[in-house]
C-alpha cells in the first residue's frame, strides 16, 4: 500500500511540473493522459472550462484511437459542454456528479444517450478547485458500469486537486511572463528614446527636455509612434544616414 501511495505521489509531482512554453492546454493534457493510464477502467478523460458562461473542452485523452468511434465521440463532446448537462452543472455550481449506470440514470437523458452511443456505461464529473476565475471540471468515462468506486474516486480527486493548482500556476506563470515582456519592452523603448534625445542634444546643442519635446513633435506631426521615430534616428546614426532621417522629420534644412 505504501509503495502504491509513493508511486501515485511521484505521478502527481511529475504531471504537475511546469516546463518551458507550457500553456493551459498542454499542462492539462498531461493530466487527462495520466488519469486514463492510472485510474482502473477509465477509457477517456477530459477537462472542460467555463468562462463568461461559455463552456469549452481544453484537454481530452482516449485510451484507444479507433476512427470508427470518432463520430460518436464528437457528438459526446458536444453534449458534454451543453448547458443542460452534468459537466456544466459541475462547473457552474461546483458540484461533483457520478453516474454508475448511464442506462438507468435519467437526470440528463440526451447526454446519457450520447455517452452510451460512444460506448460508455459510467462516468464521473469533478469540479477543479481553481482560483483564476475560470470554472473547470474533470470528466471520466468507462465502458464498465459502476467503474469509479470509492478508491478510484479518491485517486481522481487527488488528480483534480493537482490539476486545479496547475491550472492556476500556468495562468500565473503566463501572466508573469507577459508582465516581464512588457517591462522589457518598456525598458527598451525608454533606452532608444534616450539615445535619440542624445543624438539631437549633440547635433543641435539642445537641453534634454527640449530634445524630448522635439521628438514628441516629430511623432505627432508624422503620426508615428515616439518609439519608432527614435528607433529610426538611432539606426540612421549607426548607418551614416542621419542627415536624411532628420530631413524626413523636418529637422534638417540643408
Amino acid at each position: 500500500m505504501a509503495e502504491g501511495i509513493l508511486e501515485l505521489a511521484q505521478e502527481l509531482a511529475e504531471v504537475s511540473r511546469l516546463v518551458e512554453d507550457d500553456d493551459v492546454a498542454t499542462t492539462l493534457g498531461r493530466f487527462v493522459n495520466r488519469v486514463v493510464r492510472t485510474v482502473p477502467d477509465c477509457e477517456e478523460a477530459c477537462i472542460s472550462v467555463l468562462v463568461d458562461g461559455t463552456a469549452e473542452m481544453v484537454a481530452r485523452y482516449h485510451s484507444t484511437a479507433d476512427e470508427l468511434s470518432e463520430p460518436a465521440r464528437a457528438a459526446l463532446a458536444e453534449r458534454l459542454i451543453a448547458a443542460d448537462g452534468p459537466v456544466y452543472d459541475a462547473m457552474a455550481y461546483g458540484e461533483p456528479h457520478r453516474i454508475g449506470d448511464l442506462a438507468s440514470d435519467h437526470r440528463w437523458p440526451e447526454f446519457a444517450a450520447s455517452a452510451i452511443n460512444a460506448g460508455y456505461r459510467s462516468c464521473l464529473f469533478l469540479p477543479l478547485p481553481a482560483q483564476t476565475g475560470a470554472a473547470a471540471a474533470f470528466s471520466l468515462f468507462s465502458a464498465t458500469p459502476d467503474a469509479f468506486g470509492s478508491t478510484s474516486y479518491d485517486v481522481v480527486l487527488l488528480f483534480a486537486l493537482h490539476a486545479g493548482v496547475a491550472f492556476d500556476n500556468v495562468q500565473l506563470f503566463n501572466d508573469s511572463r507577459t508582465l516581464v515582456d512588457q517591462l522589457r519592452s518598456a525598458i527598451t523603448t525608454r533606452t532608444v528614446i534616450g539615445q535619440a534625445q542624445g543624438i539631437l542634444m549633440h547635433r543641435y546643442g539642445l537641453a534634454s527636455n527640449v530634445a524630448f519635446e522635439v521628438l514628441k513633435r516629430c511623432s505627432m506631426d508624422a503620426n508615428v509612434k515616439l518609439r519608432e521615430v527614435s528607433t529610426e534616428l538611432v539606426e540612421a546614426q549607426d548607418s551614416g544616414r542621419l542627415t536624411a532621417a532628420l530631413k524626413k522629420y523636418g529637422l534638417q534644412t540643408s
